[in-house]
């Protein structure tokens, strides 16, 4: 195979290999086609208003202040004599979009949404809003679009502020909260001179939501304990009193008003969400209004965790739903049908109503439940032979009817209790069946894919040994047995296309069954090399061999193992200490050696530190920016006494121009910060330097002299200039020490190659990238080598988790971009995290390059190596996948793959 065609093969394979993991894993659970199912009786109430207060801890609100007073003193009046109280356990990842979803859609939205910014809607689905007569919303633009785009008719309408007003540099967040009760005020003053519009208002099934994002604002830039998060709940405390009385008068206290707050997540003690720490999970829901139960006295109540005692709200009873819970409840009190994708439960005790009619409504949320389960099934059914398909057992035809026919026979009885018992049971089937028939391809297909990467790594690791080693000899050709070879794996081709055709399967399904046959085929055709590998291995003592493997299979497994304990990465940089000693480097070169030791030490603390953006400390920063001048100022000093002849006066300025954006950026970080927390907003000036030095970070190396440490040297001064301006901590020294260690790596590597006599040891002071390698002067694959590409693998993860930035790039803390933007903009934010996390990654592969020339090996034969490596982790990862969790849970298993 030629190397265009090897390429070429390779991207296939790993592209198929990578859309596999979401088409297996992340397919929207979403199904169409069935009936809207709503109460008979008639509801309690007309009209309901959502209160959804966007990073809302429970915590923060239901907590007393040190004084013992609440700072929410309308929602604590309400909770304590008027309506039912609780806590809402929102599903990780924990953002606003997915939050939204379970609310006024009933379900928890697949991952796939994050593609398009949680913005867009992936796959259409049904929501409260559609089902109501008229919706009016108001806030941000993030949210409320998504929920009009996905209404039928045009009946949703919403009053968005603009996206520039989402500003985390902003003097008082609170105003995006005031922006939104001020404009409904004015939206209901005028509807009294409007005909058309007080009618609306005055039908049945309206909702009105109100998307109060000022707290979630704060929550990021000033952290939940903060005195501007916790008068933000004050305002919207205000704010929701207002509102109520205001409805109230307008619609003559009718009595027909249900009040629901909540919040789609909560916020970490340092800022961010989007993982399932309690903080982020537990978020505050509290009902009132038409049909909504009153506060409910108990003598004592157990849950697992202390809140009761320290809310002082022991005797009143508490009511903990799941955050889907929720759609159904209100479809309940305003009497529109159940959200179609809906898979909360309605929770009864919030109604305040007959046992006839919760009876009534929990048989319709039964129904609804078990109509997803049939248009699931029946889908499935369609697409596998009926002799393979194998049905959800516990939710057969015979029992579904008889589930219905006892449920609705308890009804007509008035046996209220057992039937709402059914309904429970009923839904909690159909639920285990949508979920078996959602993953029911899933082994299948995770086998044909995990059968044709197996044969990929097979066939590279045979490529590496007939064309980089010389283990093998020259083969004879069989043009007969290659034909035969040929028809064999074309006939099994053709035996698997046909089963897939008659199952009418999609066209992916093609793709991921049909590519092992090409791959095996190739490994099949390398028979020769497989038996010189074969007879090579054998030829050694068998104690050698398989110590070698051994090896080799624990680091890749402390590879894995890293992914989920970062700790791991500090044992691995300890054994990379004792390297020297174990392989006698020490006594070549103690100096070298000693200061391997000392920086991989150094280097290990990283990961046992806490992840970034937890404990901001700009000092740090300040300080590494001052560091590395220094570092610049000593290097270009000795450069300057030492006259050196590879050195001009153009090389000079570019190294002084480096330190300059080394200078502005440490300036800017520090400003950006002063002016911040004097609620000023991001200077411009300081919002020009910090993109000039981005751009400028990409262009100056190429300026810079060839000579190999010079270049790297030149490489990290521009690249730090940018890390500063993204730093909030700690890491900012990281790329520092990293480097230092790769410094130390190239000439290491020296040591063990005239070590193992393979070279004479070059000068690498005076190495030059751009004269052009004899092509004669690579060398055939050690032993060795198979270890430097280990390292290189193993820094690369070290590069992605040493601050543990990388695992969630949904939890991020916005404080990393402020230098950059502070007006919310997911893309952009995002971009510039990726970029924060990309600059350790190209340090590491800048120092691979030069071991990689300087060590005399072609680049296509290490890459091979890091290949195989890489790919044995991969299929690690691909049966570690979770299709649920944070993005933290999530991330890690995807980013090898990625």
């Amino acid at each position: 195979m030629g190397i265009p065609v090897f390429v070429f093969a390779g991207l296939l394979v790993h592209c198929v290999f990578l859309a596999s993991i979401f088409d297996i894993y992340f397919t929207s659970p979403l199904v169409h086609g069935m009936t809207p199912q709503q109460t008979p009786l008639p509801p309690p109430g007309k009209r309901l208003v959502l209160f959804v207060a966007d990073g809302l801890r429970a915590d923060s609100l239901y907590e007393l202040d040190s004084n013992g007073t609440s700072r929410a003193p309308f929602l604590r009046s309400i909770l304590e004599n008027t309506g039912s109280w609780g806590i809402s356990h929102t599903r990780v990842p924990t953002e606003s979009r997915p939050g939204h979803v379970a609310l006024i859609a009933g379900f928890y939205e697949d991952v796939s949404a994050v593609a398009k910014g949680w913005k867009e809607n992936p796959v259409e689905f049904d929501s409260i809003f559609n089902e109501s007569k008229y919706t009016w919303s108001w806030g941000s633009p993030d949210i409320l679009p998504m929920f009009a785009k996905g209404a039928s008719g045009d009946h949703v309408y919403t009053f968005c502020y603009t996206a520039e007003s989402e500003d985390f540099g902003a003097q008082d967040a609170a105003k995006l909260d005031t922006w939104v009760f001020d404009h409904v005020k004015s939206f209901f003053n005028s509807s009294r001179s409007n005909q058309t519009l007080y009618s609306a208002l005055n039908e049945e099934k309206v909702v009105l939501f109100l998307h109060l994002l000022g707290i979630d604002t704060n929550g990021h830039a000033h952290r939940p304990n903060s005195r501007e998060y916790k008068e933000n709940i004050r305002k919207v405390d205000e704010g929701v009193k207002e509102i109520a009385s205001m409805l109230e008068n307008f619609y003559g206290n009718d009595g027909k008003t249900a009040f629901i707050l909540t919040s789609d997540h909560g916020m970490t003690d340092w800022g961010s969400h989007g993982a399932g720490h309690p903080s982020e999970t537990l978020t505050p829901l509290i009902a009132w209004g038409a049909g909504v139960n009153y506060p409910q006295r108990v003598a004592s109540q157990f849950f697992e965790d202390n809140f009761l005692k320290e809310w002082k709200l022991e005797n009143l009873k508490r009511l903990d739903v799941n955050q889907a819970d929720i759609a159904p409840l209100m479809a309940s009190l305003i009497g529109v049908p159940f959200p179609l994708n809906s898979v909360g439960t309605l929770p009864l005790e919030y109604l305040n109503n007959s046992a006839h009619f919760k009876a009534e409504s929990m048989f319709t949320n039964a129904v609804q439940i078990l109509e997803q389960f049939k248009v699931k099934m029946t889908q499935k059914k369609e697409t596998t032979l009926s002799f393979l398909f194998t049905p959800f057992k516990p939710l057969s035809d015979s029992e579904q009817i008889n589930l219905l026919k006892k449920t609705r026979l308890y009804i007509q009885q008035e046996k209220y209790d057992e039937a709402v018992s059914l309904c429970k049971t009923l839904i909690n089937l159909a639920l285990e069946g949508l979920s078996y028939y959602h993953t029911y391809d899933r082994l299948f297909l995770g086998l044909s894919i995990a059968m044709g990467f197996v044969g990929w790594t097979a066939y590279v690791i045979l490529v590496i040994i007939k064309t980089h080693t010389n283990l093998t000899k020259a083969a004879q050709s069989h043009d007969k047995e290659s034909t035969i070879l040929l028809y064999g794996f074309a006939f099994v081709g053709l035996i698997i296309a046909f089963f897939l055709l008659i199952q009418t399967c999609p066209w992916t399904y093609y793709v991921y069954c049909l590519l092992p046959v090409p791959v095996w085929y190739a490994v099949v055709k390398e028979l020769h090399v497989i038996q010189d590998l074969a007879a090579y291995l054998l030829s050694l003592p068998v104690g050698q061999s398989m110590g070698f493997l051994l090896i080799c299979a624990l680091g890749i497994e402390i590879l894995v193992f890293s992914f989920f304990y970062r700790s791991t990465l500090t044992i691995g940089l300890l054994v990379f200490a004792g390297w020297p000693v174990i392989t006698q480097l020490w006594v070549q070169a103690k100096t070298t050696a000693l200061i391997w030791i000392l920086l991989c030490m150094l280097l290990g603390i990283f990961p046992l530190m806490p992840v970034v953006g937890r404990e901001p400390n700009i000092p740090l920063v300040i300080a590494t920016g001052l560091l590395t001048l220094l570092i610049s100022c000593s290097s270009l000093s000795s450069l300057c006494k030492s006259k050196n002849k590879y050195m001009n006066n153009e090389d000079l300025k570019v190294q002084f121009y480096q330190m300059l954006s080394i200078a502005l950026s440490t300036y800017v970080v520090s400003s950006t910060h002063d002016s911040l927390q004097n609620k000023q907003g991001l200077p411009v000036f300081n919002q020009i330097i910090s993109w000039t030095t981005l751009v400028s970070s990409s262009v100056l190396p190429l300026l810079s002299p060839t000579f190999l440490f010079q270049r790297l040297f030149s490489i990290l001064l521009s690249l730090m200039s940018t890390y500063l301006l993204l730093s909030t901590g700690y890491e900012a020294l990281f790329p520092l020490v990293l480097s230092g260690l790769m410094f130390v790596w190239i000439n290491m590597e020296q040591e063990a190659l005239q070590q193992y006599g393979l070279s004479l040891k070059p000068k690498l002071a005076v190495f030059n990238f751009s004269y052009a390698t004899d092509i004669m002067q690579f060398r055939q694959l050690h032993l060795d080598d198979v270890r430097r590409s280990f390292f290189f693998v193993f820094f690369i993860v070290t590069a992605f988790f040493g601050t543990g930035n990388i695992a969630s790039v949904n939890s991020f803390d916005p404080a990393s971009v402020y230098c950059f933007l502070t007006v919310f903009s997911p893309f952009m934010m995002g971009g510039l995290l990726v970029l924060k996390v990309v600059i350790p990654f190209v340090l590491v592969s800048c120092a691979f390059e030069a071991v990689q020339v300087t060590t005399q090996l072609s680049s296509k034969s290490l890459f091979l190596i890091v290949l195989v490596i890489s790919d044995i982790m991969a299929l690690h990862f691909f049966f570690l996948v979770k299709d649920y969790g944070s993005w933290l849970d999530i991330g890690a298993r995807l980013l090898l793959k990625c």
